[in-house]
Order: C-alpha cells, then structure tokens, then sequence
C-alpha cells in the first residue's frame, strides 16, 4: 500500500483499486490486518469500501478511460477484486444465478466485460484492439460454494497441480487472430511482456533476463509451438514441477488437499499430504492420476537436466 509499490510508480498513468487482497481487512479469521483502502492514483480515497461496489466502479472507470484515450493508443489492465473471497455484488445482480453467490459475482464480470467490450465497439476500436481475458491461479476449493471448479483438473490454488496452474485464456484481434483457433501449447503469462512489447515495437529491459518468449504465432492461430523447451513451477522459493512439451514432473512436496470444503464465505480444513516424484502424461491424462516415472526413466531423466538448470538459475529451497 505504501507509495513507492503502487502502479503509478510502476509505469501505470492511472490507478484505481485495492492495493492487495481484498480478505486482507479486519473481518479475515486471523483479525491481523488494518482497515483496507481504496486508492485513486497514489491517494487512499476512502476505508473499507462498499465491496458490492467494486466491480461496478472498475467497469465504470475503465470505460471512462477508453473514452478519455480513444484517439491514441492505450493499455488498460482491469484486474477485477471478485471472484476472491470474500465474494460480493451488486443488488443488480444479486439472486440472478442457480449457482448463488459465486455464480452472481461471476454473471457480474461478465457483465463488466461486456461493457468494455461495447465500449470499444462504439468507439470503433474493436477491429483494431488486442483484449485478453485470463485468470491468475485456479479456484480456491477451500471456500467451497464460495468458489469454482477445475475439474478434470486435479486440486486447485495454491498447489502446482494443473488446477491450480492451468487458466482459461482468450485473445480477440479481428484480422490478426484466427477467429474459433485453439491451442494447447503450454505457455505462461510471462510471455504476455515480450509478446505485447514487441507488437507494439518496444524495447524490453536488457538490465535482466526476461523469462517470458513472444507467442505472438500462438495467439494469431497458427499452428506453432511453444517457444518454451520448459516451464517451471515454483511456490514460494521451492522448484515443485517442471512442464517440457506433454510430459509435467512433480518434485517431491507437500501441497494442499482439501480435506473438507468450507461454505458461505468459511473456509474448510486443509491437509497437506506428500506428492512423490511423479510423472504425469498431461495429453493423455490432463487429472494427473497416473505416475509414469516408473515406466519413462528416460523422461524422467531429460526432464531432471531442467530441473537442475533452474535450480542453478534461481535456487530452490
């Protein structure tokens, strides 16, 4: 929250959200943290918002912003606050879904997208805008019904199992991007630095090394392959799992299995049991149910040569 960290120290002209996770108020389970602020720019605004609010007011100002920006070029970057919990909408969307809460607060960011995208559409800025929708982890299956669902995915946040990993992603760019094209190449969101900088002609930083690649191919639907020999899976300091092509190894670790779900708002009872070095086929088996090491030494040792790359790289704990 303090100044020197906000998005308008860090290349943003404008910013208007939480600083951080919305359950990082007074009302968490462990009580431990301050009021928490709504900031516009660089200024706390206001103390414990309205959360019905926010995405609403997101929607609101991210239009405004295309409409102020319509005649140059612009990044707007809407990170909404829902779907993490604690969950809430507004009164207009409030009961609309079978699914209850977690289903309301997901028919209102829809909403929200819609928005933007029928804003860009007035503007005639559609046919000539990238959008990319994604997500930053799975869904946090603690809350139970305050929460989504990764299935066939195994587990969700706060593991490296593919539920917690693998997100939905969508790009739109009439002309550029093959309507209807669909890739299954591993990439990551690492990859969005690169790729945006060097469509637009950009210069990446040359002070450090850049771990993402250009996918712009993969995004414009053609039948490329990943710029990625292999992607790594860290939590915290510790190198859990490392992904080359349709093969994932997992380290041995400890990960977070949901023991009991929670509900309204609660969360449920977390175990963490002890994954052994295992070796999943994600083409033929995308739940990770089935340990192949035994049977793919070879791979199991191709894949180790990256592993120890990455630890010479950045260390694991």
């Amino acid at each position: 929250h303090l100044p020197q960290f906000l998005p308008t120290r860090h290349g943003f002209d404008e910013f208007f959200g939480l600083p951080y996770s919305n359950d990082m108020w007074p009302n968490h389970p462990t009580g431990k943290y301050p009021e928490l602020p709504l900031i516009e720019n660089d200024k706390i605004i206001q103390l414990m918002p309205d959360q019905s609010q926010l995405t609403t007011q997101y929607t609101e100002r991210a239009v405004n912003f295309i409409e102020r920006h319509n005649d140059k070029p612009f990044f707007l970057y809407v990170a909404h606050t829902m779907p993490h919990v604690p969950l809430f909408v507004s009164e207009k969307f409030k009961g609309k879904t079978a699914r209850g809460l977690f289903g309301d607060v997901i028919e209102e960011i829809d909403w929200s997208f819609g928005q933007v995208m029928a804003t860009l559409k007035r503007l005639k800025l559609d046919d000539n805008t990238l959008v990319i929708f994604t997500s930053d982890n799975g869904p946090w299956l603690s809350y139970g019904n305050h929460a989504g669902s990764a299935k066939p995915l195994r587990e969700g946040k706060g593991t490296e199992m593919e539920g917690g990993v693998r997100v939905p992603f969508l790009a739109r760019w009439p002309r550029k991007i093959t309507a209807g094209a669909v890739s299954r190449e591993p990439v990551m969101t690492i990859d969005l630095l690169p790729t945006l900088a060097k469509l637009i002609g950009a210069e990446t930083p040359k002070d450090r090394i850049i771990d993402g690649r250009d996918i712009w191919p993969i995004m414009a639907g053609k039948k490329a392959k990943s710029p990625h020999d292999a992607l790594y899976f860290y939590w915290g300091k510790e190198l859990q799992a490392v992904r080359s092509g349709k093969w994932k190894l997992h380290l041995p670790h400890t990960y977070r299995f949901i023991e009991t779900p929670g509900a309204d708002g609660k969360p449920g009872k977390d175990t963490y049991p002890k994954i052994e070095l295992s070796l999943y086929d994600l083409e033929a088996d995308i739940g990770e149910t089935t340990n192949l090491a035994d049977k793919h030494p070879e791979v199991v040792e191709r894949l180790m040569v990256f592993v120890e790359r990455a630890r010479a790289d950045l260390g694991d704990s």
